[in-house]
C-alpha cells in the first residue's frame, strides 16, 4: 500500500520528523539570515563583510541539538521567560486552573499583538502541565516561505483566505475547519484562535460570525452551530497591555484609512510588528480566561458571537492608560475606576510621550485605541 495523503500537509504544522530538514534549509536561507542580522544589530553592522557567515554559525550551533517541536518550543519558553522580565512590568494569567490539562478546548481571543497574544497564554498553560496549542495564523503573515516554516515549527496553522477564485478559497476554509475539529476531537489538541481576521487596531474587540461559521463548515450539516460550539468547548479570552509597542504604526495606519489615503503594505511589514512587539515596553500584562461558554440550542452565529464578544470584554483587565487617554481626549466614563490619581496621572505620562510631537489625527488615533476598550466595557 502507499503513503496516506496527508491531506493537511500545506496548512499543519510541522512533525517532529520533519523538524532537522526545515531547519536545516532556514539557517541556510540567505532571506533568514538577513532579517535576523536586520531585526539585531544596527545597519552599519550589518554591512561590515563576513557579519552573514558568522550569524549563520552562531544560528547553526543553537540549532543543532533540536530534534522535536517540543525542543524548538523548548528554546521560545526560555526566550519568552527572558522577554517577559525586560519588557513586561507585571504579568498575570487568571482563569487557567478551570481547565483540565487532559481537555481540549478552543481558546477564542481578542488580538492585540500578532505573535504574542497567543505565545503568553501558550507559556502560562505550559507551566501548569497543559500541552501546548495549535494557533491560527492568516496567510497575509506567510508572503515568505521561510516565515511559515518559522510559525509551522512553533504549532501554527495557516487559514488561507486568499485565493484565485470563490471555490478555491472555500476548499481552503473548509480544511482550516477540518483541522480544526481534527485537532481537537482526534488529537486532543487546543486551538486558540482570534476572534476576527487581524488584530483589533482601533481596540474595539468585536467576535466575527463568520469566523464562527468558518470553524463550523466541516459540521454543519451533522450539527447545528450551538450544539457544535458546545462540544469544541469554546473558552473565551481577554488578553490587556498597560502598553502597546505597535500603537503608534497602527495609529498611523488608522489614520490613513480615515483620510482615505491608498496605503502601501511595506515589504516585511508584519515581521516588523512582531519584533517591535516582542522587543518593546508593555507595562501590565494581564490574560483571563473563562469557563467554557455554554450556548443555547437554537443560537445563530450573531448570537454565539455576541456571547463570547460579551465575554471577552467582561474578561478584559483595564490599565490606568485606559482611563488616562479618557481624560485627555476628554472623555468621561461612568465605569468604575479602580485606580487613584497617581496612578491615573502616572498613566498619563506615559502616553504623553507616546503622542509627542504627533500630527493631530495621528495622536487622536493612537489614544483612542486605548480609550475604546475602556468605552466598549461601559456598555455592558
Amino acid at each position: 500500500m502507499g503513503k496516506k495523503l496527508d491531506k493537511f500537509l500545506s496548512i499543519r504544522p510541522y512533525k517532529d520528523e520533519e523538524v532537522a530538514s526545515v531547519l536545516t534549509a532556514l539557517t541556510d536561507d540567505s532571506k533568514v539570515l538577513d532579517a535576523l542580522i536586520a531585526l539585531q544589530f544596527p545597519t552599519f553592522i550589518s554591512s561590515i563583510p563576513f557579519v552573514k557567515f558568522f550569524v549563520q554559525r552562531k544560528l547553526k550551533s543553537k540549532t543543532k541539538n533540536i530534534y522535536s517541536i517540543d525542543d524548538y518550543q523548548n528554546i521560545f519558553k526560555v526566550l519568552m521567560e527572558e522577554m517577559i522580565k525586560k519588557t513586561i512590568a507585571s504579568f498575570s494569567a487568571q482563569g487557567l486552573e478551570q481547565l483540565d490539562p487532559n481537555e481540549s478546548y478552543l481558546f477564542i481571543s481578542n488580538h492585540r499583538d500578532i505573535a504574542l497574544d497567543a505565545a503568553l497564554l501558550n507559556l502560562s498553560l505550559a507551566k501548569l502541565g497543559h500541552k501546548t496549542f495549535n494557533f491560527a495564523v492568516g496567510d497575509n503573515l506567510m508572503e515568505e516561505s521561510w516565515a511559515s516554516d518559522l510559525m509551522r515549527l512553533n504549532k501554527s496553522f495557516i487559514i488561507k483566505r486568499s485565493g484565485e477564485t470563490k471555490k478555491e478559497i472555500y476548499e481552503a476554509l473548509v480544511l482550516a475547519s477540518e483541522f480544526i475539529q481534527k485537532s481537537i476531537f482526534d488529537v486532543n489538541e487546543s486551538i486558540w484562535i482570534a476572534q476576527k481576521q487581524g488584530r483589533a487596531k482601533n481596540g474595539i474587540d468585536v467576535t466575527d460570525p463568520a469566523m464562527l461559521k468558518m470553524i463550523h463548515l466541516t459540521a454543519r450539516k451533522k450539527q447545528t452551530a450551538a450544539d457544535y460550539f458546545n462540544s469544541l468547548k469554546v473558552v473565551p479570552v481577554g488578553i490587556s497591555y498597560e502598553l502597546d509597542p505597535n500603537d503608534l504604526n497602527k495609529a498611523l495606519e488608522l489614520d490613513t484609512l480615515l483620510n482615505h489615503t491608498k496605503r502601501h503594505k511595506k515589504p516585511n511589514e508584519d515581521l516588523d510588528s512582531i519584533a517591535l512587539g516582542i522587543q518593546g515596553q508593555k507595562g501590565a500584562v494581564a490574560i483571563n480566561l473563562s469557563e467554557p461558554l455554554k450556548f443555547e440550542a437554537d443560537d445563530s452565529y450573531d448570537e454565539i458571537a455576541s456571547k463570547i464578544t460579551k465575554s471577552i470584554l467582561s474578561l478584559y483587565q483595564l490599565h490606568a492608560t485606559n482611563y488616562a487617554a479618557g481624560e485627555m481626549l476628554g472623555v468621561v466614563s461612568d465605569h468604575p475606576c479602580p485606580f487613584n490619581d497617581t496612578e491615573i496621572q502616572l498613566g498619563r505620562v506615559l502616553l504623553e510621550k507616546r503622542v509627542l510631537g504627533l500630527e493631530s489625527g495621528v495622536k487622536e488615533q493612537l489614544l483612542q485605541q486605548y480609550l475604546n476598550p475602556l468605552l466598549e466595557i461601559s456598555k455592558l
